[in-house]
């Protein structure tokens, strides 16, 4: 009677050695599922660049710290998410339809676990507590909540508790009122004990600790108010005080220009020492986010290094992370800290305890690393980056040492 359970236990055995084989698929490859692309990737497509076949897009982040280890904070590029919270599809919580804009299509725990280390949320008084809203002139509404701050705020307590050696950085935009209102919350979501103090956060631009301090420490949370008064009431660091940030929505996103946001410090200044460099329009757009991660993003770093007198950006903040016809966002994060980090075009391509410039040969390029074309538009640049000294201030330039190298930071076409 067991023979003939063989043929289909074959099957079963065939059809899981499948599952476990790792797939050889590429950034840029033709797929039909999911299952066609390799790990940290997906399969979709870019209809805003005319590229309607599906094919194998990035993802998952990877984190700089994994390989080039023990710099300090702003020595990195991290990835942020606009409106983390603002989640297409998102049942209400308070009984009316929601009436906003959505800003990102995955839940917070899966940005964090796909590689995202800032999020920025906006708050309000609301319902009697203190909710992520999306809403207009400091007034937070039944169709425009989301839900409590609280229970976004214990899904970032359950990363960096499953996660002892990540950071996460979170940007208020802060419209609460209510006296302690924010200590309350983040107290509620068991995030103090991970709090990095305004008393130890740097000033006139010098140097962060390491990461690998910040992790000894158990400092693996920054936090950051748009609220200058709550600096004296509750303890929370004062958002322009100690990094320079661009415009946002459409006047950030002109070709060519980098303005600074009205309440930063110019953003040539040396006075911070952490850049947020925002990249997404007013009225978000799910479907030209792809173009907007891999076309327009690229070139926007460039014309922010150069406005902000040659500065990478410690923090890169856009809608609909995932979105790309590619590398996206990913790739932008990866080549930057590459080639600031130790010099190779992708971090990747580090190696850890390597002299700067000794790069892994990473074999044939994924299709979309070349340069090409969308409508006849080329893309490339060249960007210098100052390297600094291993402790010493973040604006002084390591003597008689400058690393010109080409950024790359292309069109990702395939």
């Amino acid at each position: 009677m067991a023979a003939p359970l063989l043929p289909s236990l074959l099957l079963s055995l065939h059809i899981s050695l499948l599952l476990l084989t790792p797939c050889s698929c590429r950034v840029g490859d033709s797929c039909s599922s999911a299952r066609d692309c390799g790990v940290g990737m997906y399969c979709g497509n870019c209809a805003a660049t005319d590229r309607t076949r599906p094919s194998c897009i990035r993802d998952l982040a990877i984190q700089p710290t994994s390989i080039v280890k023990g710099l300090p904070f702003n020595r990195y590029t991290w990835l942020v998410t606009h409106n983390s919270f603002s989640i297409l599809g998102e049942p209400s919580r308070t009984g009316v339809e929601r009436v906003t804009f959505y800003n990102q299509e995955d839940s917070v725990t899966n940005q964090l676990r796909n590689g995202v280390r800032g999020l920025m949320l906006d708050m309000y008084d609301f319902n009697e507590d203190v909710w992520l809203c999306h809403s207009l002139q400091g007034q937070c509404y039944n169709f425009t909540a989301f839900e409590p701050a609280v229970d976004t705020l214990k899904e970032v307590e359950a990363f960096l508790s499953e996660n002892p050696t990540e950071i996460v950085t979170i940007f208020i935009e802060d419209y609460v009122r209510s006296p302690m209102g924010l200590s309350k919350v983040f107290t509620a979501a068991d995030l103090m004990k991970y709090w990095y103090p305004i008393s130890e956060m740097p000033t006139n631009g010098k140097d962060w600790p390491s990461v690998t301090d910040m992790v000894v420490k158990n400092r693996r949370l920054l936090v950051f108010t748009s609220d200058a008064s709550k600096e004296a009431s509750e303890g929370i660091a004062y958002q322009w005080s100690y990094l320079l940030e661009n415009e946002s929505g459409d006047p950030g996103i002109v070709p060519g220009s980098c303005p600074n946001r009205r309440e930063s410090q110019p953003l040539n200044s040396r006075s911070a020492s952490l850049f947020l460099q925002n990249y997404f329009p007013t009225m978000p757009v799910e479907n030209e986010a792809c173009k907007e991660n891999s076309v327009g993003l690229p070139q926007m770093v460039q014309a922010c290094y150069a406005a902000t007198g040659n500065r990478i950006p410690n923090f890169i903040a856009v809608n609909f992370y995932m979105r790309s016809d590619g590398g996206g966002v990913f790739d932008v994060q990866d080549r930057i800290n590459g080639l600031t980090l130790c010099g190779c075009n992708t971090i990747a391509a580090c190696q850890a305890g390597a002299p700067m410039g000794s790069c892994k040969n990473m074999g044939p390029p994924n299709r979309t690393s070349s340069s090409s074309s969308v409508n006849g538009n080329v893309y490339s640049g060249t960007i210098e980056f100052k390297t600094h000294p291993s402790g010493g201030s973040s604006t002084s330039i390591r003597s008689s040492f400058v690393l010109l190298l080409s950024l790359l930071l292309t069109l990702k076409l395939f």
